[in-house]
C-alpha cells in the first residue's frame, strides 16, 4: 500500500499513555464526601484543611485531589510528570492511521454533501469515551455519541499473531469499518438501530447487527474502490489483505476458534463469508445504492 509522503489528517487525539479515570469531575471521588464531611467537622478538621490548602499551594493542585487521594491510599500521591514513550514502528502505524483516515476524508467529502469527519483517538490500555470505558481488549470501535474512532495501535499486532490477518491494507479496511460506522451515525441509521433495542427481541436485535456491520463493510469496500480510483494507492495483494481480515473476524469463525462450536443467534457482525462479500460488493460496485443490507433478502 503507497501510503508514505501523504496527507495525514488533523482530526486526531493522541491519548496513549494516559489511560482511563473512573473518579468523578475534577479527579475527585464522590464517594469519599462522607469521610470528608467527617473531617471537615472533627476537632482537627481546620487544621487538616489548612495543611491541604498549604500543600496545594505549594504542588500547584485541587485540595480535594489531594484529600480524595489521601483518603483512598493514606498517603500523597502525585501524578507521573514521564512522558509517554512509543516506539518506531508504533509511530509509524500512528501515521499510517492518521494517512488512512486523511483518505477517507478525501473519498466521503466527494461522495456525500456536508460531510462530518469523525476524529480518531488513539490510545493505549484503557480509554473513556462518551459510550463509556472501554479496555485495548474491546478492539477498535466507533463511540456515535461523540463521533469519534477509537484505536489502540496494538490491535494491528494482534490482527497479525493472534488472527493471522497481516498486512497494512488489513489495517486500513478496520479503519474504514469503523468510519462506515460513523456514516450511519450521520445519515440516521444508527439512531433507528438505537430505537430498536427494547422492543425486540435480543435474537432479532443481533440480526439487526449483523446487518448494521455488513453495510459498515460495505462502506469501506466503497471507500476503497474510490481511493484506488483517485491515488492508486493500493498495491498487488491488497485487496487480498483486506478480504483476509474480513475472513477474520467473522463471528463463526472466532465463535469456533474461542468455543470450538458456532451459535448463529448470537452472531452480531456476520460471518466471514457475509463479510468477505459485502466488502467485495462495495469495492467491486463503488455504488451506494446497493448497500442497503437491512432491505436485502439474502446477506
Amino acid at each position: 500500500m503507497k501510503w508514505q509522503g501523504r496527507r495525514q489528517s488533523s482530526n486526531v487525539e493522541d491519548r496513549r499513555g494516559q489511560g482511563s479515570s473512573g473518579q468523578g469531575i475534577g479527579g475527585f471521588n464522590p464517594m469519599l464526601l462522607r469521610p470528608l464531611v467527617k473531617i471537615l467537622f472533627s476537632k482537627v478538621g481546620l487544621f487538616i484543611v489548612g495543611l491541604f490548602l498549604i500543600i496545594s499551594l505549594v504542588m500547584g493542585k485541587n485540595p480535594l485531589t489531594l484529600i480524595s487521594q489521601f483518603l483512598n491510599g493514606g498517603t500523597l500521591q502525585t501524578e507521573s510528570s514521564v512522558p509517554y514513550k512509543s516506539t518506531a514502528k508504533e509511530e509509524e502505524l500512528a501515521d499510517f492511521s492518521k494517512t488512512v483516515l486523511a483518505d477517507t476524508e478525501d473519498i466521503w467529502n466527494k461522495l456525500l454533501d456536508n460531510y462530518r469527519e469523525p476524529t480518531l483517538v488513539l490510545f493505549t490500555g484503557s480509554v473513556s469515551s462518551a459510550c463509556g470505558s472501554a479496555s485495548s481488549s474491546t478492539g477498535p470501535f466507533y463511540c456515535p455519541g461523540d463521533e469519534k474512532l477509537y484505536l489502540d495501535l496494538s490491535f494491528f499486532d494482534d490482527m497479525e499473531r493472534q488472527l493471522n490477518a497481516p498486512g497494512d491494507f488489513a489495517q486500513a479496511y478496520v479503519i474504514a469499518h469503523e468510519v462506515g460506522h460513523h456514516i450511519q451515525k450521520i445519515t440516521g441509521i444508527t439512531d433507528k438501530m438505537q430505537r430498536l433495542r427494547g422492543q425486540v427481541s435480543q435474537t432479532e436485535y443481533n440480526k439487526y447487527s449483523v446487518r448494521l456491520e455488513l453495510q459498515a463493510d460495505f462502506l469501506a469496500g466503497v471507500w476503497a474502490h474510490y481511493s484506488q480510483q483517485m491515488t492508486s494507492m493500493m498495491e498487488s495483494g491488497d485487496l487480498e489483505e483486506a478480504l483476509n481480515a474480513a475472513n477474520a473476524i467473522g463471528d463463526d469463525r472466532l465463535q469456533k476458534q474461542s468455543s470450538g462450536r458456532v451459535v448463529p443467534d448470537s452472531f452480531t457482525h456476520g460471518t466471514s463469508a457475509q463479510r468477505m462479500r459485502w466488502f467485495k460488493k462495495g469495492f467491486d460496485t463503488g455504488d451506494l445504492s446497493l448497500g442497503d443490507t437491512f432491505s436485502a433478502t439474502s446477506l
